[in-house]
């Protein structure tokens, strides 16, 4: 396999990244709006995306194990695509490569800063439901009616006087 191959196939995974953090994006509305379909509709979205994600990168790690074995080099544990970049001798695709790997690094953590975002907004929204279904929910305490530095104590004896 070329490095071309490898090429289209982190663009494919660049595609894929931007259009969850495009989904996580509309999430992050979804929760500000406080609408749970529409959440509910980010999120089977979502789920389709890392479906693909996955695919994409099972492809990813295959093209690159596929490059070491036709160029001889040995397979020790997981050959990496910085391993990749150092052993390339093109430098027109060395190039290009980098870019698009390094594209794809950006994308990741822009989505993961988007998704840190979305978990301390449902986060927050959590402690707002918590809060006031605590305000909701009496305690037994305010229950009583009344000034409660008053004390009634009706004092009761084993011996019935009235009988």
């Amino acid at each position: 396999m070329s490095v071309k191959a490898i090429i289209q196939v982190i663009e494919n995974l660049i595609r894929l990244h931007d259009a969850l953090l495009e989904n996580a994006k509309q999430k992050t509305e979804a929760v500000k709006e406080g609408s749970l379909d529409k959440l509910q509709m980010v999120l089977i979205e979502e789920r389709k995306y890392i479906q693909l994600l996955e695919q994409s990168e099972s492809d990813r790690k295959a093209a690159i194990d596929h490059w070491f074995l036709q160029n001889n080099y040995p397979l020790n544990n997981r050959p990496t695509l910085t391993e990749l970049l150092n052993l390339l001798s093109n430098q027109k695709e060395k190039n290009e490569l980098e870019r698009k790997s390094h594209l794809l690094k950006d994308l990741i953590l822009l989505l993961k800063q988007q998704e840190q975002l979305n978990h301390a907004l449902i986060q927050q929204s959590m402690q707002f439901v918590q809060l006031s279904l605590n305000v909701l929910n009496p305690s037994i305490n305010n229950m009583n009616y009344g000034n409660k530095s008053k004390k009634v104590s009706v004092k009761r004896t084993v011996f019935d006087s009235k009988a």
